[in-house]
């Protein structure tokens, strides 16, 4: 009987280690259960606050600073094509309404981890013009395979003359 009490212990022990090397996964949303943090409901995300659904993709600030907001969700990033310039400072801030997730810019080494309910924030400067695919490189389900993005670096003129709404898209223009 005592070996099997503390086979039990043993095994209990090791699937908390386990359990514990994955915080993004287990601890950070047990944390959020219980009240901890101050990030965003990854319920609302769309509907109040900063990630509200106009406010998503490349913004100038009053002071000329670049802001890129987006949502990832299984299986797609919001919005799904970015426009920025090229040779400024971009600050993206991301979250995620579900599940972890990882977005990395191809041809680069940036990449930036989704939360659900944490923004985290990174800032990028792309030299040159370009295009960079977005794939996901966080397991998140069954489409993850699916799950990409865009990235186009302008040049500063051209970027300076978009209207905001197409700053969220890479439609031909």
């Amino acid at each position: 009987m005592r070996k099997k009490v503390g086979f039990a212990a043993a095994m209990t022990l090791l699937g908390l280690a386990l359990l514990s090397t994955r915080y993004y996964m287990v601890d950070l949303p047990v944390w959020h259960f219980f009240g901890g943090g101050g990030g965003p409901d990854p319920v609302t995300l769309h509907l109040q606050g900063e990630f509200v659904e106009s406010n998503l993709g490349a913004a100038e600030d009053p002071a000329g600073a670049l802001t890129v907001r987006m949502i990832a969700q299984q299986f797609v990033f919001v919005p799904q094509c970015i426009v920025v310039p090229a040779g400024v400072p971009v600050r993206f801030r991301i979250t995620s309404a579900d599940a972890v997730h990882k977005l990395s810019f191809l041809g680069t080494n940036y990449g930036l981890e989704a939360v659900p309910g944490a923004v985290s924030e990174a800032t990028f400067t792309f030299a040159k013009a370009g295009e960079f695919k977005i794939p996901c490189y966080e397991f998140c389900g069954a489409g993850h395979y699916a799950m990409r993005g865009q990235l186009e670096v302008v040049a500063r003129d051209q970027f300076a003359t978009l209207p905001p709404g197409e700053r969220r898209s890479c439609e031909p223009r």
